[in-house]
């Protein structure tokens, strides 16, 4: 079971910066991409490939290994920086970003991308199949738990609530949802399109343990999985209270910049933003 110290926090505090570095920079070097919902999901990705998943990168098809699905496929971007500096590819690789014959497209591909669980791309899928590979722990008595992050605006999706029941109800203690709050879509704020709150009373109407943190603070975020792993008898889900565009002030709560490439000046703003953030 896994435990963090200070060091740890600190440790993680740094990746997670050059993650948001790193999500900048493909999105401006692509010329298009996702860094809203990439930058909020940056703590959150940091302490899963750095601090608790069960994982080889040198086996990315290990059997035992921790399963992680990216439902809101197109935030990519951080998902890609997170398996590079792990160690499944070469960090050059973020540079060729949704490039034509990249293993780095526009949405995961399993197919393509060493590391990468499920291919995603329609929204509302993940934890369908988050709750199939639980299962199938179950029935070949494998110890691994699988982690679903989702959007909240995807929340919108029937599908995901289906998921919930089915998972609900065969108490499947080894599957750990995490919604990334942080309240946008791409067409505006997600309770004036459609409202998805209360959500954690939704959740736990649906039979699930539920988490709630502040998703850009690593310490909560850290205490949380580890919550989630010692939970049994029901499924985990940790809403992870976020900003959209984290670390840089101009995409902060934006949803311009759900997926909107910067230009020149702003990618200069954006990366002198994020790594002045808390002097750290």
């Amino acid at each position: 079971m896994f435990r963090f110290t200070e060091q740890d926090v600190l440790e993680l505090e740094k990746i997670t910066k050059q993650l948001r570095e790193d999500v900048v920079t493909m999105v401006y070097l692509a010329g298009s991409g996702h860094p809203g919902g990439s930058l909020s999901a940056a703590e959150i990705m940091a302490a899963l490939y750095f601090h608790v998943l069960n994982i080889k990168p040198e086996e990315p098809k290990w059997p035992d290994r921790d399963r992680f699905i990216l439902s809101k496929g197109h935030c990519c971007p951080v998902y890609y920086a997170a398996l590079a500096h792990r160690g499944y590819f070469s960090t050059e690789e973020l540079k060729t970003l949704r490039k034509y014959g990249s293993i780095l497209q526009g949405h995961p591909d399993m197919l393509m991308t060493p590391g990468v669980d499920m291919t995603a791309g329609s929204l509302g899928n993940g934890l369908s199949i988050g709750v199939g590979m639980a299962l199938s722990a179950r029935l070949h008595k494998q110890t691994y738990t699988t982690y679903v992050l989702m959007g909240d605006g995807e929340l919108q999706e029937g599908a995901n609530w289906e998921a919930a029941m089915s998972a609900s109800t065969r108490h499947l203690d080894n599957l750990v949802g995490i919604v990334d709050c942080n309240g946008l879509q791409i067409n505006g704020w997600v309770n004036d399109i459609v409202r998805i709150e209360p959500l954690s009373d939704k959740w736990k109407a649906f039979g699930w343990n539920v988490v709630e943190i502040n998703g850009n603070d690593m310490r909560a975020v850290l205490a949380a999985f580890h919550q989630a792993k010692t939970f049994r008898g029901a499924p985990t889900v940790i809403l992870a209270r976020t900003s959209k565009g984290k670390g840089v002030s101009f995409m902060e709560d934006n949803k311009d910049w759900h997926g909107k490439a910067p230009n020149e000046a702003e990618y200069k703003q954006a990366l002198a933003e994020i790594r002045a953030e808390g002097g750290k």
